[in-house]
């Protein structure tokens, strides 16, 4: 057995190169696809928002607490007490939340799992009384 030397005719070799062309071409084009497809933590709190809103039940809350943009509040749903908060900073950015004359609040909450719940969002409000989501432009400082 003489040495192993194999030749590639010049069709053969311009095959491989663009086999190789195409799978790099298609990882390429996948890893493209993914990076598109990843949703964002504040897509998905918005979109989670946005369910809650088309799809909650509202119950009465109130208000434990309030730091910096968190408001940790209670509910009660089916004889089970539950605390939650819910950071608003995103949501003061665009509007002036004004606290001070919270008399009561409502919260939407998932039926399915009650602990997902939320006081306020983009389209819906719970905050009752003095208390109202403000556009900046109308809002009292």
């Amino acid at each position: 057995m003489q040495g192993l030397t194999t030749h590639y005719t010049a069709v053969e070799l311009i095959l491989t190169a663009l086999a190789a062309i195409l799978v790099a071409a298609l990882v390429l084009l996948g890893y493209r696809a993914w990076q598109r497809s990843r949703v964002t933590p504040e897509e998905r709190e918005r979109r989670r928002c946005a369910w809650l809103v088309a799809t909650g039940k509202i119950t009465d809350a109130t208000l434990v607490e309030i730091r910096e943009s968190l408001v940790f509040y209670c509910y009660g749903v089916r004889g089970v007490e539950y605390t939650a908060s819910q950071d608003i900073a995103r949501l003061v950015d665009k509007a002036a939340a004004d606290f001070s004359g919270v008399s009561a609040m409502s919260v939407k909450y998932d039926p399915r799992n009650p602990a997902n719940s939320i006081v306020m969002s983009e389209e819906w409000s719970g905050l009752r009384g003095a208390a109202r989501l403000q556009p900046e432009n109308h809002a009292t400082h």
